[in-house]
């Protein structure tokens, strides 16, 4: 394994058109039909066009769909582990047939790309889970997305690259596989080991990289993940500083840093190998893939959706193929007696292993704990806590959810007028009426329209909790996936708590202010939660109240209680 690797298929594709052409191809895009690419498209797309994904060509048609899920393998018989597909709405799917070119623009209408169509087809997503994922069960992410998110309908043809997706922030570690391969030939390096991350990197990550390194005799890579990575990860300009800060205790002319756009599926093994091609394309010649690579976590079961090495198993079937060698390694723990890291598989059963996990070191962040110089850096540590003050200067959001009438309006009124009168931040009342009134109006009470403004609600929430403030959210939410929506996007940024106002429907009934109750009984409101519409109740909300037999004052001290014990008030 000496010289740099060919990229898979053997040649690493360019998509991108001539100036001349791409000034041509947007000229004639003005007639044909575009589509609003995702930011999940945007980084597919771009991996798509400077090679990242060679030898793919373009989104998969139906038969390379097919095969790939079934047997992670093209229809040429060379191996693919993930389709690569353009999901679209039912809507635009009807407007364009096989044959049109559609124009591929990122939300800001700029024109990335343009598509012929080959294929168009409604996949069994049920199906993919199984085949790429291994699993139905919607709490791994990806199969969330593919079942309750994705468009209904694929599309698949040949990329022609008009611009490139534009990005403002990191461009000095920026590249694409070509540039990063001429890097590697310019500064003579015939042997690079690239170690995949999502995460800040600590002093465990340190070792285990220079063991690799050393153990392959290879320059290494750090080639972490920017796209879109597992919901609740820290955003990735906190960990890139984190990284820029690390760089400073690697050796110099040794080591590099260059940033992935990968939109990761969590995939587990799969998604193993679909790395190890990737880093093939940009010139690596080693692998490094660790304990549970790409895996979600638990599934509702509280099992894990993966094994801790069913990812190095499936490499190492496939590692001749792939002509990328695997750096397997094991967690890697602190050892006391040796003042030093070491593989968990390597310390003596009289040896005192230490060692903080992500969930432990969230919450030393979180209330401000120390963290231990064996664990981490200074430097890297103090951006962490930059991006996680401790949790009484943090933002957070209170979500109330529950049937009209149970009574969640009211105590997020009092929670609301409480924390005003203890002053220390600003606080927003986002009432699902006001709401409807100011932010929706436009939309009716279908579960699509339902969804939207719950994700309205929601992405204002998150606006607020980044910025330090908090926002109580009072909508009847009846749907679990959205108010799964809700959380996800607000819990990388700040406190999240769900408060299921479980009254009793009778209790709500007979309360029936507004009337809309006997509305709803007799017909004349349509898909009214409760009666005609169904509610799916908080599986784990943070809190439970029922407002049946408590006053509204002693409801609003239970959650100002439940706040002060996880640590948001002083």
């Amino acid at each position: 394994m000496g010289a740099q690797k060919e990229p898979h298929g053997g040649e690493l594709k360019n998509l991108y058109l001539s100036e001349e052409e791409a000034a041509e191809e947007k000229a004639q895009s003005k007639d044909w039909p575009s589509w609003d690419l995702t930011p999940r498209q945007l980084c597919d797309i771009e991996l798509l066009l400077n090679g990242g994904f060679s030898p793919l060509e373009g989104f998969l048609g139906k038969a390379d769909y097919d095969s790939v899920v079934a047997d992670m393998r093209l229809t040429d018989g060379l191996l693919w582990p993930i389709p690569i597909t353009l999901d679209v709405s039912q809507h635009f799917a009807d407007s364009v047939s096989e044959g049109d070119v559609i124009a591929l623009r990122d939300r800001e209408g700029v024109l990335v790309a343009t598509m012929t169509i080959a294929d168009k087809w409604t996949p069994d997503k049920r199906k993919e889970c199984e085949g790429v994922l291994g699993t139905t069960d919607d709490t791994h992410p990806e199969v969330d997305r593919l079942l309750n998110h994705s468009g209904p309908v694929y599309l698949g043809g040949r990329l022609k690259g008009v611009q490139a997706p534009r990005h403002f922030d990191f461009t000095h570690i920026r590249h694409s596989p070509r540039e990063m391969r001429d890097l590697f030939a310019k500064w003579g390096w015939r042997k690079v080991v690239a170690f995949q991350t999502r995460n800040p990197l600590h002093r465990a990550h340190q070792e285990l990289t220079f063991r690799a390194a050393r153990e392959a005799e290879a320059n290494l890579l750090l080639h972490p993940v920017v796209g879109l990575t597992k919901p609740g990860d820290i955003d990735y300009f906190t960990r890139v500083r984190c990284y820029d800060r690390l760089m400073q205790h690697y050796p110099e002319q040794t080591s590099t840093l260059s940033l992935l756009p990968l939109a990761m599926r969590m995939a587990g093994p799969r998604e193993a190998l679909w790395h190890g091609i990737i880093r093939k394309n940009y010139g690596c010649t080693h692998f490094i893939i660790g304990r549970d690579h790409a895996g979600p976590g638990k599934d509702s079961k509280g099992e894990d959706f993966y094994g801790p090495y069913d990812a190095q198993d499936l490499f190492v079937e496939h590692q001749e193929e792939l002509d990328i060698s695997l750096v397997p390694f094991k967690q890697m723990v602190y050892v006391q007696e040796r003042a030093q890291y070491a593989p968990v598989d390597e310390v003596e059963d009289h040896e005192t292993q230490l060692n903080i996990s992500g969930t432990e070191l969230r919450r030393r962040l979180k209330h401000n704990l120390e963290l231990p110089e064996w664990f981490s850096f200074p430097e890297v540590v103090a951006v962490l806590r930059e991006r996680h003050p401790p949790l009484t200067e943090q933002g957070f959001t209170l979500f109330f959810t529950g049937f009209s009438g149970s009574g969640k309006s009211t105590i997020a009124n009092a929670v609301m007028t409480k924390l005003m009168e203890m002053g220390g931040r600003r606080v927003t009342l986002l009432d699902g009426d006001v709401v409807r009134k100011n932010l929706s109006s436009e939309l009716g009470f279908s579960k699509e329209h339902r969804n939207l403004n719950i994700e309205r609600i929601g992405f204002v929430a998150s606006e607020i909790t980044k910025n330090g403030g908090v926002a109580i959210c009072a909508p009847i939410a009846p749907y679990r996936g959205s108010r799964r929506v809700v959380r996800e996007l607000i819990e990388p940024l700040g406190g999240f708590l769900e408060i299921h106002v479980n009254t009793p429907l009778e209790v709500c009934e007979a309360r029936d202010r507004k009337g809309l109750y006997a509305k709803a009984r007799a017909g004349v409101i349509k898909e009214f939660t409760g009666i005609s519409d169904p509610y799916e109740e908080p599986e784990n909300p943070e809190m439970r109240i029922d407002t049946t037999d408590i006053t509204i004052d002693q409801a609003a001290q239970q959650v100002l209680l439940k706040l002060e014990k996880l640590g948001y008030l002083a």
